[in-house]
């Protein structure tokens, strides 16, 4: 029985295994995650990953899943959050995979909402220098996101298509409605929390949102921060809005703390299909070229306006960006 039932549109043929093998595997994973505690210490410390995060249970058993089932599917290269280096899944395969196989997972025993992240391209011979590409040479990107229902929003370059898991039957079935990017919205997410951290120009757009109606921008906007990056990106996807994570001075936090390859250019690729944009702040996520597998990038991306707005704030003479609520009478967006 197929696990992803589309509506009119076929998934590209080159596409359709990969595709299938992570529905079965996310419909596994939203199965556990529905159990809870009932399921075992999910969000228990196993270890650290190649980068120095804190593993959990759930983590490994995602990683591993995904791996097997994706093997014969014709993905000959497969590159993880969880594992220093890629791995040859199918010596004769054409695609390779770059794969969060849990996104959020420090958000487990809250019951938060959290996701998988995923990117397909074009295998070249080398596995490195596979990854070590920009986000643009993506043939398709997306995300499954285990909430009150699970979903996978997904692109294959053009659009967004969502289906939403049948928990019945264990199959994602394709809803009616084309997915786009809402281009007016009173939302932004970031941790305010770091706002000491954060460069001028960063300080000056939050300021000005907090000033509301008084502010240059003459109007209320609602922040929201859930530290799931999947849950940020399907709020906005449903709702529009913005999503900020940039650097800051401290140690550890000069590029961001995403991940380029696994999160922030499959998240990229998919939002721009969405007619939304994706940033570093200045510079466009997907012409983006890793430094190596496990770099870290800041990220702005959502609503198109909005992010060419929080764009606009770095080309501000030092003094504008320097007082807070200042006089920004030009952003009115």
């Amino acid at each position: 029985m197929p696990r992803l039932i589309t509506t009119g549109r076929e998934i590209p043929t080159e596409l359709a295994r990969p595709m299938e093998a992570l529905a079965g595997v996310a419909a596994e994973i939203s199965g556990r995650i529905g159990r809870g505690p009932l399921g075992g210490p999910l969000g228990a410390d196993v270890g650290t990953n190649s980068d120095g995060d804190t593993q959990k249970a759930l983590d490994v058993i995602a990683d591993s899943a995904f791996a097997n089932a994706l093997e014969g599917t014709g993905i000959r290269w497969y590159a993880s959050e969880e594992r220093d280096a890629p791995a040859e899944l199918d010596p004769e395969g054409t695609l390779a995979i770059a794969i969060d196989p849990l996104d959020g997972s420090s958000n487990i025993d809250a019951n938060i909402s959290i996701g998988t992240i995923f990117g397909i391209q074009p295998a070249l011979e080398d596995a490195m220098e596979t990854f070590m590409r920009p986000g643009r040479n993506l043939s398709a990107a997306g995300y499954i996101i285990y909430g009150p229902y699970t979903a996978m929003v997904v692109s294959f370059g053009t659009g967004l298509r969502t289906f939403i898991l049948d928990r019945a039957s264990g199959t994602f079935v394709e809803a009616a409605q084309v997915t786009a990017i809402p281009d007016t919205t009173d939302e932004y997410a970031i941790n305010a929390s770091n706002y000491r951290h954060w460069s001028a120009p960063i300080r000056a757009w939050v300021d000005d949102c907090l000033a509301g109606t008084e502010g240059p921008r003459g109007r209320n906007f609602n922040m929201r921060w859930i530290a799931s990056l999947v849950a940020e990106a399907h709020r906005i996807v449903t709702r529009g809005g913005v999503f900020l994570y940039p650097a800051d001075d401290r140690k550890g936090y000069e590029q961001g703390r995403l991940r380029l390859v696994y999160e922030c250019a499959p998240i990229a690729f998919l939002i721009e299909a969405g007619g939304g944009k994706a940033t570093t702040g200045t510079e466009r996520m997907l012409d983006r070229v890793p430094e190596h597998l496990h770099a870290r990038t800041p990220f702005v991306f959502g609503t198109a306006s909005k992010v060419d707005l929080i764009t606009s704030y770095h080309d501000l003479p030092e003094a504008e960006v320097s007082a807070l609520f200042g006089n920004r009478g030009l952003f009115r967006a």
